[in-house]
């Protein structure tokens, strides 16, 4: 019953959503401050830290709604063909009843169960365990589960990983998330900008003024003063590592929210599996099976937030973008009732494993002929061999 007391914090968790959105949003102008900061430099170089900031600001009010536009241009690209880019990446190819009618049925059920709109249904051809739900409105809306998935799980497990993607369907998990990568690769974008640019500039021979790479060398002026030439090179200076601090926190910014957005809800969507399926175990089993074995070779990691699961972790668990699958799976114990098997071996983990060292060798040594009164069996698996007792030269031996 708890399980589905989890759905309790998904009004506030889409409330802070939004919040967290805005703000990702807002860095694009902390970008654009920035690179203000550099350009007034490049154009002044002889000026004071406090002329910088006060140039940079009108800067920002000017550029504003240019900003804004670009922002909102990049969002409506992306709104249009992130479907085909990450259809690119993957390989994920639409499928029909035809094609998967196991799949295919079981995603049709849960849909007409709950009176869901049905997604798109895709397959990627690939050995790993995984699935990922992607779109941002009713018409774009898809689920891409692998081929390797559709192997190592039964139906009941399939199922319950396409109750966690319908699940983020339902909340709004998928279009927030592909909203926020899409506000994260502005500010990549930009931020890179920023970089190339800053790191075209050269520091001159004079020690204070700040130069392009490509630019004449007689644009600083000759009547300046070395005290003159001293303080502004010093206001350039800060100015610079101002608009490199804000570069660097924006991006961090940026990948923490997007991150964070991405764990507040697989929890949710776990929890939301179960009361689609009614079948804990069947989730349990799944991410225990998914476990380690979900790495998408080639995949960026834009998509990797998406899947059930992503191994692929940061440092301190900063930015790891899921829950543990313990957690999880812990969670699912406490709330929903389900039993943890523990950590799960596939028949393919031990395909590959070579062969003990004895029964290598047991299988190069020639079977032994038994003698007359031999009373030993032939080994099992050779041709010819006997269940029974050997006859002996007298008739069979007891």
């Amino acid at each position: 019953m708890a399980a589905y007391g989890l759905y309790t914090h998904i009004a506030s968790n889409k409330f802070r959503s939004m919040l967290l959105l805005a703000g990702l949003f807002l860095l694009i102008y902390v970008l654009v401050f920035a690179g203000a900061l550099v350009a007034e430099v490049v154009l002044n170089s002889g000026a004071s830290l406090n002329y910088y900031l006060t140039r940079a600001s009108r800067d920002l009010i000017s550029a504003l709604p240019y900003a804004t536009i670009i922002a909102a241009l990049w969002i409506v690209i992306a709104y249009f063909f992130h479907q085909n880019m990450i259809d690119a990446v993957t390989g994920g190819e639409r499928v029909t009843r035809q094609q998967q009618p196991r799949l295919y049925n079981l995603l049709e059920n849960l849909c007409i169960s709950r009176g869901i709109t049905m997604p798109k249904l895709k397959v990627m051809d690939s050995p790993a365990l995984n699935a990922f739900a992607t779109g941002l409105n009713r018409r774009q809306y898809s689920i891409t589960v692998t081929s390797g998935l559709l192997q190592a799980l039964n139906d009941q497990e399939i199922e319950a990983v396409l109750g966690h993607e319908l699940t983020h369907i339902r909340n709004g998990d998928v279009q927030l998330m592909v909203i926020a990568m899409i506000i994260a690769g502005v500010v990549g974008f930009f931020g890179e900008l920023f970089f190339r640019t800053f790191t075209n500039l050269s520091w001159n021979s004079t020690g204070s003024d700040w130069s392009s790479s490509s630019s004449s060398s007689s644009s600083s002026s000759s009547s300046s003063s070395s005290s003159d030439r001293g303080k502004g090179g010093g206001g350039a200076i800060m100015a610079i590592i101002i608009a490199v601090v804000l570069i660097l926190l924006a991006w961090l910014l940026s990948q923490v929210v997007k991150l964070a957005l991405s764990r507040s809800r697989e929890l949710l969507a776990d929890a939301g599996s179960v009361e689609l399926t009614k079948n804990p175990d069947a989730m349990i089993t799944a991410l225990r099976k998914i476990e380690n074995r979900g790495e998408l070779p080639g995949a960026t990691s834009a998509v990797m937030e998406l899947c059930v699961d992503n191994p692929r972790e940061g440092f301190a668990d900063l930015f790891a973008t899921h829950p543990s699958v313990d957690r999880r799976v812990k969670a699912l114990v406490q709330f929903a009732g389900g039993r943890d098997p523990g950590p799960l071996a596939l028949p393919s983990d031990t395909a590959d494993e070579p062969e003990s060292e004895e029964s290598s060798t047991e299988q190069l040594q020639p079977p032994v002929p038994p003698g007359p009164w031999s009373d030993a069996s032939e080994p099992a698996g050779v041709p010819g061999a006997r269940s029974g007792p050997l006859d002996g030269p007298w008739g069979p031996h007891r």
